[in-house]
């Protein structure tokens, strides 16, 4: 069941397999390190396409050269204090850990998501690389449980402990009594 450490919550806990309490608590595993570069590069392809294309215009277009260049630079300018800033502060922000009972993860830093997925309400646990993850040699974990706010995802996990802790799950979550089964 997820949970959102904002104001909206009414209940900081979830109803764990025996009938114990499942305490919101920050997670403790950091993301791999690896995730720094991979967020920055991640948010370098989301500018540079247009700031590149804001240039080129601006060379080739003579009359519409004095609002496309400072056009590129007005995208430039936040996209690369997003990229110099933004990824350092999601890896000390963002967290994971799965107990015995579930799987936790903590993400944002203006509006905190805290999720908790009991190890009963699981039903499938998946593996995602994308083009980047592969060449940063990260994965991210996908549990997906039957709740309306979707899937409990960890990215920035390296690609075998990723493997390796999608295996564990679905060997758990196959011997444990509850809803998802």
């Amino acid at each position: 069941m997820p949970h959102s450490a904002t104001s909206e919550v009414h209940s900081p806990s979830a109803a764990a397999p025996s009938g114990a309490v499942l305490e919101l608590r920050p997670p403790s595993h950091p993301m791999d390190r690896r995730s720094i570069p991979w967020w920055t590069v991640q948010a370098l392809v989301s500018f540079v396409p247009l700031v590149l294309v804001l240039v080129l215009l601006g060379i080739l277009i003579t009359p519409a050269r004095d609002w496309l260049l400072p056009a590129a630079a007005v995208v430039a300018g936040p996209g690369l204090l997003y990229a110099a800033v933004v990824p350092s502060w999601r890896y000390r922000v963002h967290r994971w850990e799965t107990t015995d009972e579930a799987v936790f993860t903590r993400a944002g830093w203006v509006r905190q998501q805290w999720r908790i997925a009991p190890l009963s309400r699981i039903q499938t646990v998946d593996t995602v690389r994308g083009p980047l993850q592969q060449l940063f040699g990260l994965s991210t974990l996908v549990v997906t449980t039957a709740s309306a706010a979707g899937a409990v995802k960890i990215h920035g996990l390296a690609h075998g402990p990723a493997r390796d802790l999608a295996e564990e799950l679905t060997r758990i979550t196959q011997t444990t009594p509850g809803d998802a089964t």
